[in-house]
C-alpha cells in the first residue's frame, strides 16, 4: 500500500496508524496468497466491535434491561451493517485480493467487505488500544443509535403513555433541561416527570430522540417497580 493510499484510508476511518503494517494486513484477503491475511484481525475486530457497541449502548441507556440492550445491539451489528460501513469508508478499492476474487467482483462482496471492516477495527485495537478503537466505533455508530431511538423497536413514548395511564391515570410530562452544541451538532437532554416524580432522562441529537431515550429509561424504571403492569 502506498503512503497516499494509507493516508486516504486513515482519513476516512479516523485513525492514524503508528504501525502501518496493521492496516496492510487488515486489507489483505486470504485469496491474495501472501501471509499474513486478515482472518485473525477479523476475529479480534468482531470482539472489539461487540464490546464497544455494548459499552456505547449501556452509557446511552443506563436504565435499559439486558434483553433490550441485546436486541438493540443485534439490530445495530449485523452482516449487512458491516458491509455498508466498509462501503461508506471505501474499503473495497484498497483491498488486496487474488486474481480470482478480483475477477468475480470480490471488492463489492458483502462477506469480504464485512470481514475487512472487522479486521480494520482489530488493527486499530492492536495499533492504539481499546480507547482508539472505541472512538472510531462511536463515530461510525452514533448515527445508527440515534436512528434506532427515533424509529426504535417500539415507539417508547406511546408505550410509556399507555403504561402511565394504567398506573397513575396521568400522562408523562417532558422537559427540555439542556440544549448545547453548534447548529450542525446539537445535543438535547430531556427529562420525564410522572405523577410529580422524575423517572427518566435521555440525550439525543434532536428533541424527539432525547424524549424517546428518556421514555425508554422511564419504561425500564417503571417495569422494575411495577412488573405486574408492564408488558
Amino acid at each position: 500500500m502506498t503512503g497516499a493510499a494509507r493516508q486516504a484510508v486513515e482519513a476516512a476511518v479516523g485513525h492514524t496508524f503508528v504501525r502501518p503494517e496493521h492496516l496492510e494486513v487488515a486489507l489483505t484477503h486470504d485469496s491474495f496468497g501472501e501471509a499474513p491475511d486478515n482472518e485473525k484481525l477479523e476475529f479480534l475486530g468482531d470482539a472489539v466491535l461487540e464490546l464497544a457497541v455494548s459499552d456505547l449502548l449501556m452509557n446511552r441507556f443506563p436504565a435499559a434491561r439486558e434483553g433490550e440492550l441485546s436486541k438493540m445491539r443485534a439490530s445495530l451489528v449485523n452482516a449487512e451493517t458491516l458491509a455498508r460501513k466498509a462501503r461508506e469508508l471505501g474499503l473495497g478499492q484498497w483491498l488486496q485480493l487474488g486474481k480470482g476474487e478480483e475477477r468475480s467482483g470480490g471488492r463489492d462482496k458483502p462477506k469480504i467487505l464485512g470481514a475487512a471492516y472487522e479486521a480494520l477495527l482489530g488493527a486499530i485495537y492492536l495499533d492504539g488500544g481499546y480507547e482508539a478503537a472505541r472512538r472510531v466505533i462511536d463515530g461510525h455508530f452514533a448515527g445508527e443509535v440515534t436512528a434506532h431511538v427515533t424509529a426504535g423497536l417500539k415507539d417508547y413514548k406511546t408505550k410509556l403513555q399507555e403504561l402511565t395511564q394504567r398506573l397513575f391515570h396521568e400522562t408523562p410530562a417532558y422537559m427540555l433541561v439542556e440544549e448545547s452544541g453548534p447548529h450542525h451538532e446539537k445535543r438535547f437532554v430531556s427529562e420525564i416527570a410522572i405523577a410529580g416524580r422524575k423517572c427518566g432522562r435521555g440525550v439525543g441529537r434532536s428533541k424527539k430522540t432525547a424524549e424517546q431515550a428518556a421514555a425508554m429509561e422511564a419504561l425500564a424504571a417503571l417495569a422494575r417497580e411495577h412488573p405486574e403492569a408492564a408488558d
